[in-house]
């Protein structure tokens, strides 16, 4: 859509990225901090606010002058709470001891009406900032969550104008690989996460890279479908036992359907680790209560939820927007009882 002086209303950021055919946290950063923009972006981005007329919204700014002490958290409708409790935990303990408060927002990208209501709250002048649990950006009425010119924050997923506060999970995962590798492993079967999702590219494009870099003679399949839940690991176990059961280790995209995949296998007769190793990720406290207790690449939760919570907290109270920023924390690597050295092929029953 193009605007021009015939329209009744004004022209939003959302206009000028569609016009200059970038996105709304590049027109942003453009605007804000054009040395962060290639050239050619900036010139596209000048160009249609000069056409559009656009005025970038001043009152949107000024809401920071005046401090709420509330900061917006905004989780997906399909999360993983044993997960994410502990990233809570570390934000609500950092905020609280700085005189903030918390509240969640739960949302999903197919809720247009729950998507106006986040980008309402975020012009509403009763937030200071927000931290964002997805990757996800909410859009409604042409306006979207960078356009109120509050401070964000993603954690364990980067968001494109957002300070970013990671893990490095490439390069555990990598490292976890080589683990199975040195134990005799050959035959890895990975259980995926939703495909666009932000963490499940990671990983996936980490194992893929790894394996194509240790050369001939080893295998990796990828299993059906994709998700983080206990039912998705029991699911992909079944095809497992259904199937030639090639595989002498599997590497699962969470713990949790690590968990469901384990438990499955072992109810049909399979010996973990004795018959196979399972290794999963994110190290919730249901992975130590598994028998035998689930190996796992484990995430700094807490340490997470605290440093992503610092990291709003300095830049509300920065003079100037700072440029967005990006935190990585290291796993670690907790091989336990679910891993062994591998065993012959398991023949297909």
């Amino acid at each position: 859509m193009t605007l021009d002086v015939k329209d009744n209303r004004t022209a939003r950021i959302g206009d000028v990225a569609r016009e200059a055919g970038v996105s709304t946290a590049t027109v942003s950063r453009a605007l804000a901090n054009p040395e962060q923009v290639r050239p050619e972006l900036r010139a596209r981005v000048r160009a249609a606010v000069a056409k559009l007329g656009y005025t970038p919204n001043a009152a949107a700014r000024q809401l920071r002058v005046k401090r709420s002490r509330t900061v917006l958290v905004v989780t997906r409708k399909r999360w993983s709470a044993p997960f994410f409790a502990e990233v809570l935990r570390g934000l609500d303990a950092e905020l609280s001891a700085a005189g903030y408060a918390m509240v969640l927002a739960n949302m999903d990208s197919e809720g247009q009406d729950r998507s106006r209501q986040l980008v309402d709250m975020m012009f509403s002048g009763t937030i200071d900032g927000a931290v964002f649990l997805s990757d996800f950006v909410a859009v409604a009425d042409g306006r979207s969550v960078f356009d109120a010119g509050l401070p964000l924050v993603s954690l364990c997923a980067a968001m494109e104008g957002t300070h970013a506060v990671l893990t490095d999970e490439d390069v555990c995962m990598e490292r976890a690989l080589h683990q199975l590798f040195a134990l005799g492993h050959r035959d890895i079967l990975y259980l995926p996460g939703p495909a666009e999702n932000y963490n499940e590219i990671v990983r996936w494009g980490a194992l893929a890279r790894a394996f194509e870099a240790a050369g001939p003679g080893l295998g990796l399949t990828r299993a059906g479908g994709g998700d983080f839940s206990l039912d998705y690991g029991a699911a992909a176990a079944r095809a497992f036992l259904a199937g030639d059961r090639r595989a002498t280790a599997v590497m699962a995209v969470s713990d949790e359907s690590a968990i469901g995949f384990l438990n499955t296998v072992q109810d049909a007769g399979i010996r973990v680790p004795d018959d196979l190793s399972v290794l999963g990720f994110d190290g919730i406290e249901f992975a130590d209560f598994c028998r035998p207790a689930l190996s796992t690449i484990r995430q700094p939760r807490f340490e997470l939820g605290r440093t992503g919570a610092r990291v709003l907290l300095s830049a509300i109270d920065a003079d100037a927007p700072p440029a967005p920023t990006r935190h990585v924390l290291p796993n670690i690597l907790d091989l336990r009882g679910s891993t062994g050295p591998a065993p012959r092929r398991l023949e297909a029953s």
